[in-house]
């Protein structure tokens, strides 16, 4: 298993442990209530119907999910928020996707670029790095799910790749068939399910000291409030991940 992956695999349960001290609810109501400008019923908006997915699997409660979409057309609309992305370098030059929702984004803008020079990194220019990235549609499975027929119903349905190596079973798609795969294997064997930015080639990061400096940085540029998702390129050996905990 790719360091990369395992890192997101950690970021991922850390993410469950976040919801419960209630962190993550605020992002993720943001997110709905963004997606929810396009239109309020979840059955016509894809983006918002999966904003939702993936606030109920963080557990957040049912009365958060109304209130988020409430706001995106109540008379505090929630217009002020916008979406960022914020294009960088991190140690060893991996490159590094800053997705951010904010009201203000002379707050958000500063705090990206500190995360950045505090750990080793550079904040670069608008498309300096997205290229190194594509949208995938990345389904996580529950961890007693059986691999072999859910890897199988996915590769039927239109699953474009497989990570069978990990506890648990990983299923990337184009985002236009996400919902037609994960349908396919079922909700009940789903942990979750969104479109993420997923790089198209990775860097290997072999220097310990670099290693940690960079999951030092994830992790700085995690915490911010305002930012919703941090992707990057790396992959460390497996040996180095487990050394650094």
């Amino acid at each position: 298993m790719s360091g990369h992956s395992k890192w997101a695999s950690i970021k991922h349960k850390k993410g469950a442990a976040d919801a419960k001290r209630g962190k993550i609810f605020t992002k993720i109501a943001s997110e709905i209530t963004v997606a929810a400008r396009s239109g309020a019923d979840p059955d016509t908006n894809f983006k918002l119907r999966l904003a939702i997915q993936k606030a109920k699997a963080s557990n957040v409660p049912a009365i958060n999910i109304e209130r988020a979409i409430a706001k995106a057309s109540g008379p505090a609309d929630g217009s002020s928020l916008e979406e960022l992305t914020y294009e960088g370098y991190g140690p060893s030059g991996v490159a590094i996707m800053v997705k951010a929702l904010t009201d203000n984004r002379n707050r958000t803008g500063p705090e990206v670029r500190s995360a950045f020079s505090k750990h080793g990194g550079n904040l670069g220019a608008t498309g300096s790095v997205d290229y190194l990235f594509e949208q995938k549609g990345v389904i996580v499975c529950n961890e007693n799910a059986d691999k072999d027929l859910l890897s199988l119903s996915a590769i039927e349905a239109g699953a474009e790749d497989i990570d069978d190596s990990s506890e648990q079973l990983v299923i990337y798609t184009s985002p236009e068939k996400l919902e037609q795969v994960r349908d396919a294997i079922g909700e009940n064997d789903v942990e979750s399910a969104e479109v993420k930015q997923e790089p198209s080639q990775t860097i290997t990061v072999e220097d310990e000291s670099k290693a940690k400096t960079l999951l030092n940085l994830m992790d700085s540029l995690e915490d911010i409030d305002d930012v919703v998702e941090v992707t990057s390129n790396f992959d460390i050996p497996e040996d180095i991940l487990n050394k650094l905990g």
